[in-house]
Parts: C-alpha cells; structure tokens; sequence
C-alpha cells in the first residue's frame, strides 16, 4: 500500500470519512474520464481540479466532474471577474505543489479561492485526486466544500 498522501492525510485529520482508490494510469492519457472508469465511478461523481488565473483576482481553483468542460464565462462570474483563462501546465507545480493529472483540491502550496460546481451536492460521495497520479479519494462532497472552503457555483458548460 502506498504512503498517505498529504491530501489524504488533511482529510482524516478533519475527521473525514474517506476512501482511497487506486488505478493504473497512462502518462498519453491523463483524462479524467479515464480514472473515473478505472476506478467503476460514474464521469458526474469524479472531479478534475483545474487552476485559472484571473485577470484581476488572481489565482482560482475550479473542481467540475470530469465529464465536463470548464465555462471561463461562468467561472469568471464566479470569482468576481471580467475575465479568467487557464494557467500553463508548466505553471502547476509551483502554484499548487502538485502536477498535471494528480492536482487536489485539497494541500495545495497556498490556499486559493476555490469553486466546485454545483453539481457535487447532487453526490452522495464524489472522487477527487488524492494529490498523484492513479490515486483518488472518495469522500462526501459537502464535507470536502467545508473543509477547503469552496464555493459552489454553475461553472460548466
């Protein structure tokens, strides 16, 4: 069994349930669908966590099932700006201390203003990335949206 991630650690520590689950992954192919399928989940109760800049408010984080497209219209209406655009992949590591196909709501370097669409409270239980690749935990969503502090917005398309 691999170590606990820090993510997965946070979570436990705030006396969440939560279980891990772990799949084998494709570095060609880092799509969420893919994970959510590995791991049996249906696309609508598995999260991609994806990280935008603002053109006023900075750095936002967006969690949306990974079925699903971000809306920059709508995601940029949520965080109080005109405009918002994704960062570079490149970018990732150093805002959030976690890479492309294993970024988690949950530990990032700093704490960002973060979005989940609304769709999570439709969930009993949603999967977001434990902070690694081929590694997810699957917790109650509300209790996620507490613990990171989340808004919960229309933000797809």
């Amino acid at each position: 069994m691999a170590n606990k991630t820090n993510a997965v650690r946070l979570v436990e520590q705030a006396g969440i349930p939560c279980r891990e689950a772990f799949y084998d992954y494709d570095e060609n192919d880092l799509k969420g669908t893919h994970a959510a399928h590995a791991m049996g989940m249906p696309e609508e109760q598995v999260f991609k966590t994806l990280v935008a800049r603002g053109e006023r408010t900075g750095i936002h984080v967006f969690c949306i099932p990974v079925c699903c497209e971000l809306d920059l219209k709508k995601a940029a209406k949520a965080a109080g700006d005109k405009n918002m655009e994704m960062v570079a992949v490149k970018e990732l590591l150093a805002l959030t201390g976690y890479i492309r196909g294993g970024c988690s709501p949950v530990g990032m370097k700093k704490k960002y203003p973060t979005h989940m669409d609304e769709t999570c409270i439709l969930c009993d239980e949603i999967g977001v990335s434990a902070g690694e690749r081929g590694h997810q935990m699957i917790l109650d969503p509300q209790a996620l949206v507490k613990l990171i502090g989340a808004e919960i917005a229309d933000i797809i398309k």
